[in-house]
Order: structure tokens, then C-alpha cells, then sequence
């Protein structure tokens, strides 16, 4: 695997998973394997879970890690023969470059505006890091995607699942502002790659980019889609098709425990309490999101593991 820009760059999601759940019994039975390399991450926004996870599992695995908040540096010009006498003061095709012998990984976390669906669908800051860099660049958050939680995610559900092939259900959820759709998009990609009964509910015009969801089953009844669910992710997402819009703020649709019933409740977090979801789900034995977040660290560890085997 050369990089981690998304969950088709895994050669055997499955083999990944069952690899990450091994090596969390004994997270430093590599500490050698980064010995003299270094990571460097670059957030274009914000961070919490992605940023102390990743740099935990580069340091389980001996790595030196170097943090750099890009946007509170300067502003980067991404165009090609662009005339740079406004506020940008340095082209991505030098920065990849200069950054990229300071690293042996490149980490990114780069947002979209939820402006302008065509630009955001190019993906043109992970893009250009892949295009100009010379070292394995990994997606810590794109505009489309997050691959780091999804296959959390998936580790979670093959750790927890007491059957062979659970019922896992992905559901809308309201929020008081637009988010991107990328941990949606990667969770239902993820999903595709596992032997899970899997279907998505949301209101009608949240549907997700139908080159994404193929024939996954979407059910506009939240209730209905979730009877006999084993796991129940909540997500909010903004509209696809009028881009970047809140349509709905239904609050019919926040998760409750008694919609809950007996399945475990996943979410990436942070989460807004009894707006997304109500005390009393968070609060349950059956919400998973602790654990969640504790794979983080071995889901970024096998992918930067998996890339150190093949610098």
C-alpha cells in the first residue's frame, strides 16, 4: 500500500481488520519498525480523536512525530499557473515537496467548504499532497472521506458482533449545522467490503452520492429500518443533491433509547447530547462510542504499520 487516501486502497479490508485486533492485544510488538522515520501531520482544521490517535500509534510503533496546524501558518495556492499576488503565499507543489523530506509519512486532515460540490469531490488538497509529495501520504479526514474511522469502525463492529453476520443499520441524524459527508460515505464503503446485513435511514433528501451507496437498501422509516438491529451508527450528513443545505431538522429523528432497543449504539463523536442523541442512549451499556474511540489508535496503527513494510 503505497497510501491510505481511502478504504479501496486496502487490499483485504477483512484480513486488515482481524490484523488491527491482533496487534491491539500487544500495540508495541513493532516499536521497532519505525525506528528513524517520521510522521508528519498536517490539519487544515481542527482535530481531537484523529490527531491524539495518530500520533499514538506512530509512537507505538517508534515513530518521531512532527504537528503542524497549516491554516493558522499561511495561506497555500493549489491552482496551476495562478498569478500568487493575493493572500497565498506558497504553491502545494513546493510545500509537498519541502515537506516530504522532512517525512517519511505524510498525514492530512483537510475539510470541504460544502460550497461547491464539484470542487470538494476533487479532493484537490489530499489530491495535490499525493501528486507532489515522494513519500506515502495517509487521509486523516477529505472532503469525501474518512477511511481511518471507517475501518475503526469496522474493527469495532467484528470485535462486538455476536453473530455471524449482523444487522448494522447507518442513520441520519439532526444537527444544528451542515457536515460533510465523508464519515457516512466511508462507513457505507467499509460496509460493502464486510459480510453484514447492512441498509441506511434518513428523510427523504438526504440521500447520500448514489455512486457511493450502489444498492444499499434506504429506508425513509427510521423506526422500521432499525427493528432488530445489532449495531445502530448515528451520523448527521447535509443534503447531497442540494448541496451543503440543511433540509430538515427533524428532531423526530435523534436517537432514543427505546428507538434503540437492544443494539449497540456507534458514533464517531463528538456528538451533540439530546440533539443527535439523548443522555439515556450515551449514558446505556449498549453505546459503544468508548470503545470506538479507543480503536482509533490501532486502526491508524495498522494502516502506518502496513505503509513502513513498504517504504
Amino acid at each position: 500500500m503505497k497510501h491510505y487516501l481511502n478504504i479501496n486502497n486496502l487490499e483485504d479490508a477483512n484480513s486488515t481488520i482481524q490484523e488491527a485486533i491482533k496487534l491491539k492485544k500487544n500495540p508495541f510488538q513493532n516499536s521497532e519498525s519505525g525506528k528513524n522515520k517520521t510522521l508528519v501531520m498536517l490539519f487544515f482544521n481542527s482535530s481531537l480523536r484523529t490527531r491524539l490517535s495518530t500520533e499514538k500509534a506512530a509512537k507505538n510503533l517508534g515513530m518521531q512525530v512532527i504537528t503542524l496546524n497549516v491554516n493558522d501558518a499561511w495561506n497555500l495556492e493549489f491552482e496551476d499557473g495562478t498569478i500568487m499576488n493575493a493572500d497565498a503565499s506558497e504553491h502545494i507543489k513546493e510545500m509537498a515537496k519541502v515537506v516530504s523530506q522532512y517525512a517519511d509519512v505524510i498525514a492530512v486532515r483537510a475539510f470541504p467548504s460544502l460550497k461547491n460540490k464539484t470542487t470538494d469531490e476533487s479532493e484537490f488538497i489530499l489530491s495535490s499532497f499525493s501528486k507532489y509529495a515522494t513519500v506515502p501520504i495517509v487521509n486523516m479526514e477529505s472532503s469525501t472521506a474518512h477511511p481511518l474511522q471507517a475501518l475503526t469502525d469496522a474493527i469495532t463492529i467484528e470485535e462486538l458482533k455476536t453473530k455471524t453476520r449482523p444487522k448494522v443499520v447507518l442513520s441520519w441524524a439532526p444537527h444544528p449545522k451542515a457536515l460533510p459527508h465523508a464519515v457516512a460515505n466511508s462507513f457505507v464503503n467499509i460496509m460493502h467490503e464486510l459480510d453484514v446485513d447492512f441498509s441506511i435511514t434518513h428523510p427523504k433528501g438526504y440521500e447520500l452520492n448514489p455512486n457511493i451507496t450502489k444498492n444499499t437498501p434506504i429506508n425513509h422509516n427510521q423506526e422500521e429500518a432499525m427493528k432488530d438491529a445489532d449495531f445502530v451508527y448515528i451520523k448527521n450528513w447535509c443534503s447531497y443533491s442540494d448541496y451543503g443545505k440543511i433540509i430538515s431538522q427533524d428532531t423526530d429523528w435523534m436517537m432514543t433509547k427505546e428507538k434503540l432497543g437492544k443494539a449497540k449504539f456507534m458514533h464517531c463523536l463528538p456528538a451533540r447530547r439530546n440533539v443527535v442523541v439523548e443522555d439515556a442512549v450515551l449514558d446505556n451499556e449498549h453505546s459503544v462510542v468508548i470503545k470506538q474511540a479507543n480503536n482509533r489508535t490501532f486502526a491508524a496503527q495498522i494502516i502506518l504499520k502496513t505503509i513502513l513494510e513498504n517504504l
